[in-house]
């Protein structure tokens, strides 16, 4: 099992940025893939980035790419994300995730957090 705990999240005004952060327990983050999944208000859940384990590979979202930047710091069992350039459109509950396979597909993650709300400001 692993828990998963996300910090970070608040109101920010568009071209702003914040770092979002998920801390792990349970077991280590460095044997499972791990990412970031988004929910706007009344929408469907989207992949946004991740890591594969190992690190082998990194996967960002169209519209997060150039922006947001994903990280994990394995000594720590934590992950990052960190946006920049944040406009009104990533408005959002953020969900920290982890599997022992990276996917762009919401449903295929087994671990999640208990999500943090970004909002972005125009």
């Amino acid at each position: 099992q692993v828990q998963l705990v996300e910090s970070g999240g608040g109101l920010v005004q568009a071209g702003g940025s914040l770092r979002l952060s998920c801390t792990a327990s349970g077991r280590t983050l460095s044997s499972y893939a791990v990412g970031w999944i988004r929910q706007p208000l009344g929408k469907e859940r989207s992949f946004v980035a991740g890591i594969s384990w190992g690190d082998r590979e990194t996967r960002y979202a169209d519209s997060v790419k150039g922006r947001f930047t994903v990280s994990r710091a394995n000594a720590e069992n934590t992950l990052y994300l960190q946006l920049n350039g944040l406009m009104p459109e990533d408005t959002a509950v953020y969900y920290c995730v982890a599997d022992p396979y990276l996917s762009t597909i919401p449903d295929r993650w087994h671990y999640w957090g208990q999500g943090i709300q970004v909002t972005v400001s125009s």
